[in-house]
């Protein structure tokens, strides 16, 4: 078997291909090329596993072209869609294919001379200049209806299956673009192999006809299974259908680690094969240590801890597992100082807060703060006693009726956490 086709076998990563894809494989240093279409100023978590099949092509000897699709992004893919995405502006996809060129950077190897360094390509390049009359003759011409109304995505949206709305032309005509990018590739990158989401596959088998029938070619595919968790539910959105970005500014990287960390015994037992580059030997021994002692999440920790580093760096991972231990008492008070205002108040999201002027906050005795100048606690009364009982703490640690608020104690230089027991937290700002 194929090394390539073997790795992504034993992680679960494979879900079909055309004959003769694995022998093309063993033959030659192949091109091959995943679509990104730019629908956001930012990939998702959901574009991970496509990202990794290139990583993992790359690692095996072939090269791998990453395609944004600044013409096709203009239309919008109906595979597995039930209705029709809004049209984006010319300004608003330029700046979302930028954005997603350099997210793309950072996962691949662009660098160097070698035979299988990545490529970053643009669709819109060898679009723009292509007439609709001259893509009717040249595309159109060489794919029947018959065919295109065969595939899957279109059926079911055709036959309002699972109660998806009717397909415009315009999506209609996004299996022929895709065939077409394939084709260019073909000929002016020598690409043999397009791969893609499983819901891709009708697709990637249009750009193998068209390359068959327009310059009698041999072109291949190859899927992968599209990711849900273990209940059925779509992977990669919050309870609430929020996604989890790849961008810092959009999802957090503590937030991003909380996803992870907090996957199910079952899902963490798959995706520390999907998401990792782990060794086999490595991610069994994992499972074997996790089975003995679940209670101690070892699977789940290593997992957001490989995932975090990849998709962003060891200091971010570092200071998402500070925030964490924070949440359970496994901290410092100077470790809650020197977070940043984004993590905390990540870390103490739908915590009430009340603004205080800094010299207030610095000039009040600790009576006063945590009472009348915060609304905290009810009066100065119930302060004096909460104090006397021992169960008021700054920044985590117990304070009694004589401790003074300094500068030092200020998290990232403006936040205060004030909390009653274990449970109930105040924060107070200071402007």
């Amino acid at each position: 078997m194929n090394p390539f086709i073997e790795e992504l076998k034993w992680r679960g990563l494979f879900a079909d291909m055309m004959p003769g894809t694995e022998e093309q494989l063993n033959k030659e240093v192949t091109s091959a090329y995943i679509g990104f279409d730019p629908t956001a100023d930012s990939l998702h978590i959901g574009s991970l596993i496509q990202i990794k099949i290139l990583a993992h092509f790359q690692q095996h000897g072939h090269k791998p072209i990453a395609l944004v699709g600044g013409a096709t992004g203009m239309i919008g893919d109906p595979s597995g869609k039930s209705s029709e995405r809004n049209l984006l502006d010319e300004t608003t996809l330029n700046h979302y294919v930028d954005c997603i060129k350099n997210q793309l950077s950072k996962f691949l190897n662009f660098e160097g001379n070698e035979a299988n360094k990545a490529e970053l390509v643009n669709n819109y390049d060898w679009m723009k200049a292509f007439s609709f009359l001259d893509f009717v003759r040249e595309v159109g011409k060489n794919i029947t209806v018959n065919y295109m109304m065969a595939k899957e995505s279109v059926k079911k949206r055709i036959t309002g299956e699972n109660g998806a709305e009717g397909m415009s032309f315009t999506e209609f005509t996004y299996q022929l673009l895709q065939g077409y990018d394939f084709l260019h590739l073909y000929k002016e990158n020598n690409v043999k192999l397009q791969m893609g989401g499983s819901d891709q596959w009708g697709n990637i088998t249009t750009g193998t006809e068209l390359i068959r029938r327009k310059v009698q070619g041999e072109a291949y595919a190859l899927t992968v299974p599209l990711i849900t968790k273990s209940d059925g539910s779509k992977f990669g959105k919050s309870e609430s259908g929020e996604n989890f970005w790849l961008d810092p500014k959009r999802t957090s990287p503590y937030r991003f680690y909380q996803f992870w960390v907090n996957a199910t015994d079952e899902d963490a037992e798959r995706f520390i094969k999907f998401y990792t580059f782990l060794s086999k030997e490595a991610i069994e021994q994992l499972i074997t240590d996790h089975q003995t002692a679940p209670h101690e999440r070892k699977l789940q920790k290593k997992l957001a801890e490989e995932v975090t580093v990849w998709v962003h760096n060891s200091k971010e991972y570092a200071k998402a597992v500070k925030a964490s231990e924070i949440l359970f008492g496994r901290s410092t008070a100077e470790d809650l100082v020197n977070l940043d205002e984004a993590t905390f108040l990540e870390v103490f999201d739908g915590v009430p807060q009340k603004e205080i002027s800094k010299d207030e906050v610095l000039g009040s005795s600790i009576i006063d703060l945590i009472s009348e100048k915060s609304g905290f606690l009810k009066s100065k009364g119930e302060a004096k006693r909460e104090l006397q009982g021992n169960s008021i703490s700054i920044n985590k640690e117990k304070v009694n009726d004589t401790f003074d608020v300094s500068e030092k104690d200020l998290i990232d230089g403006k936040f205060l956490l004030l909390q009653k027991g274990k449970k109930n937290y105040f924060i107070v700002k200071a402007v």
